[in-house]
C-alpha cells in the first residue's frame, strides 16, 4: 500500500503541475503542429519514400514525418520533466521526497512512469492535431503503435533523468538540454530516412543516424504505426531506457552514485 500511495502521489502532483502550466501544454502540440504544417507544405509533392521492407510501400511526406514529430513530442516531454526534477533538487523537495518509505528507485520510476504518461497523452493529441491537418495514417495504427510509443517514452525520459545526475542546477540543464535535443533529432530518421542520406554521399552522417538511439526509438513508433512490430528497435529502445534507468538509480544512491560522492566532498 505504501508503494501504490507513492506512487499515486508522484503521478498527481506530476499530472496537475502539467495542468497548471498551461503554456507548455500548448507548446507540447504547436511544436510539432508547426513542423507538420510548414515542413509538409513545402514537401508535399514528395513521394518515393519507402517505410517498410522490401521497400515497397511509399508515402507523401508529411505521413512519414507523423511518427519522427511523435518523436520529438516525447523528447521534449522527457526532458522537461528532467528539468522540472532538477528544479525539486534546488527547492529541497526532491529530498524530501526521497526519504518516503519505499526504494530510492521506485520514488524515481514513478517519476519516470508520471513524464511518460505525460507523453503519451501529448502524442495521442498531436495524433488528432495531424488528422485534422489532413494526414493520412492508419487509424488502426492508433492502437498498435501504444506500446511503442510507452517504451519509447520512458526510454527518452530515463536518457533524461541520468542527465539530472551529472548536471545538478536549473541553468546548466537548461543549456545541456538543447545540446542533447538538436543532436538527437537532426541525427536521426525522424525528417529523412537512412538510405535518403546514404544516396546524397554523407557516409559519416549515415553511421550517426545508425549509432543514434533516438532513430530506433522512431523507426519503432513508425513501423508500430503500419502494425509491424520491429524487434531489433523494440530492443534498442528497451536497452537504452534500461540501461539509462539503472545508471540514474545507481546516481541516486547515496552509497554508490554521484550524488553521494559530490555530497560527501561538499560536507
Amino acid at each position: 500500500m505504501r508503494w501504490l500511495r507513492a506512487l499515486e502521489a508522484v503521478v498527481l502532483r506530476e499530472a496537475i503541475r502539467f495542468l497548471r502550466q498551461t503554456s507548455r501544454l500548448a507548446s507540447a502540440v504547436v511544436r510539432p503542429a508547426l513542423w507538420l504544417l510548414v515542413f509538409g507544405a513545402g514537401f508535399s509533392n514528395v513521394l518515393g519514400i519507402s517505410i517498410t521492407p522490401p521497400y515497397q510501400t511509399y508515402v507523401t511526406y508529411d505521413v512519414y514525418m507523423v511518427p519522427g514529430l511523435v518523436g520529438m513530442v516525447l523528447l521534449f516531454q522527457g526532458m522537461q520533466s528532467s528539468l522540472a526534477l532538477v528544479f525539486d533538487r534546488e527547492a529541497g523537495f526532491l529530498r524530501l521526497l526521497l526519504t518516503a518509505p519505499v526504494p530510492r528507485w521506485f520514488i524515481l520510476f514513478a517519476k519516470l512512469l508520471a513524464g511518460t504518461i505525460l507523453g503519451v497523452l501529448q502524442a495521442y493529441a498531436f495524433f488528432v492535431v495531424a488528422w485534422l491537418a489532413g494526414v493520412d495514417y492508419p487509424l488502426f495504427g492508433l492502437l498498435t503503435v501504444l506500446p511503442a510509443i510507452v517504451m519509447g517514452g520512458f526510454a527518452l525520459a530515463s536518457i533524461g533523468l541520468l542527465l539530472t545526475v551529472h548536471v545538478r542546477r536549473m541553468e546548466n540543464f537548461a543549456g545541456t538540454m538543447n545540446f542533447v535535443i538538436f543532436p538527437a533529432f537532426f541525427l536521426s530518421t525522424a525528417l529523412y530516412p537512412a538510405w535518403k542520406i546514404a544516396e546524397s554521399g554523407a557516409l559519416w552522417m549515415v553511421w550517426a543516424v545508425r549509432l543514434n538511439p533516438f532513430s530506433a526509438i522512431v523507426e519503432f513508433i513508425r513501423f508500430a504505426l503500419y502494425g509491424i512490430f520491429a524487434v531489433p528497435e523494440a530492443l534498442v529502445t528497451v536497452g537504452v531506457g534500461l540501461l539509462a534507468f539503472l545508471f540514474a538509480a545507481r546516481g541516486y544512491d547515496p552509497q554508490k552514485g554521484v550524488l553521494g560522492r559530490r555530497g560527501r566532498d561538499e560536507g
